[in-house]
């Protein structure tokens, strides 16, 4: 039988607000930052949004400015647009599809994580998790309103191996599903049925 879950308090409710805030805006300010600082606008008008050419390449909105080292060898930062989702999945999709999956999707987990949250379901590895997960998820939401496709400016430099340029959303949703792992993990055990049969050991 599952534990009885207790409602959580208004206090951890703030904290959870203030602190998908917190995160929501390190997200959008870094992005801001990137397009400012690692991109510049086109003359005159720009391409269509997301939409693939005849050798199915997407034509940047942006200028991508010269990459530069954050940790040497080891992380930089380039501007890329990513009109998918984490490793660029419904790249190529029609914007309603990309819109409608992305957008229902997103909707739909925050409503659920919020309500479990709230209903004081998991741990508190799990409530730690809820506003990396919302911020993450509604911040890379909000770059697909606002301009079509997600700010991504962090790489794993080449030299070490290829892997797609990611943003501060992309880690934290890394790190709340983690969180939500390790909180799986720490739940007790389901007693086994013979050793319900058998009922306490004798002192």
């Amino acid at each position: 039988m599952n534990a009885p879950t207790h409602r959580r308090s208004a206090r951890s409710v703030v904290i959870m607000l203030v602190s998908l805030a917190v995160y929501g805006a390190l997200d959008l300010g870094s992005k801001e930052w990137a397009l400012d600082n690692l991109s510049r606008a086109r003359a005159g008008e720009p391409p269509p949004v997301c939409v693939p050419d005849e050798h199915g390449g997407v034509v940047y909105q942006r200028i991508p400015l010269q990459s530069r080292a954050l940790i040497p060898g080891v992380m930089r930062l380039t501007y890329a647009e990513n009109c998918g989702a984490a490793f660029s999945m419904l790249r190529t999709a029609p914007a309603w599809v990309r819109g409608s999956v992305f957008g229902v999707a997103t909707v739909g987990a925050s409503v659920m994580l919020m309500l479990m949250f709230v209903r004081g379901v998991g741990g508190k590895m799990f409530a730690a998790s809820v506003p990396f997960i919302l911020s993450g998820a509604l911040g890379n939401l909000a770059d697909r309103i606002r301009h079509g496709f997600v700010v991504d400016f962090f790489q794993v430099d080449p030299a070490l191996f290829v892997y797609p340029v990611f943003n501060v959303a992309d880690i934290v949703i890394v790190i709340g599903v983690g969180l939500l792992l390790i909180d799986g993990m720490l739940k007790p055990r389901p007693a086994d049925k013979s050793e319900l049969a058998r009922g306490p050991s004798p002192s």
